[in-house]
């Protein structure tokens, strides 16, 4: 079993469309949405964790890709400023995946892209805005 977090940009004409149970239905995936903006009319975006066999994955991609949906991983939407970063580690406790983790002999943060699920919780405690999320 494969895992792939992304980000799918939903052109307008397909927000109304059964796009993600044709996932789980016909390429057996497993589909864990962690953030969701889709509005009638409008582009959808969504932040998911997909897992399922290497053929699966790379079938529902293919299936995306052809109706139109963009697919980006979802690191690129996540960004540390770590010239801004203080190394306060007020982030690292509300990190539930521990993306974000203290190296205690050093006392230095550092970002784990792979780890981040985009939950948004390190903004408001960051004093100096050294997270941002392109969503």
């Amino acid at each position: 079993m494969q895992k792939k977090r992304v980000v799918l940009n939903y052109p307008s004409h397909l927000v109304d469309q059964p796009i993600i149970s044709n996932l789980v239905k016909e390429y057996d995936l497993m589909v864990n949405i962690s953030r969701a903006r889709i509005t009638p009319r409008e582009e959808g975006r969504l932040v998911l964790e997909i897992t399922g066999k290497k053929a699966g994955l790379d079938a529902g991609f293919k299936y995306l890709q052809e109706m139109g949906v963009r697919i980006q991983p979802l690191a690129q939407d996540v960004k540390w400023h770590d010239d801004r970063c203080t190394h306060c580690t007020a982030c690292t406790s509300i990190c539930p995946t521990k993306a974000l983790d203290v190296d205690r002999k050093e006392m230095k943060v550092s970002f784990l892209r792979d780890k981040c699920i985009a939950c948004e919780l390190c903004i408001p405690v960051c004093p100096y805005q050294a997270m941002e999320i392109l969503f």
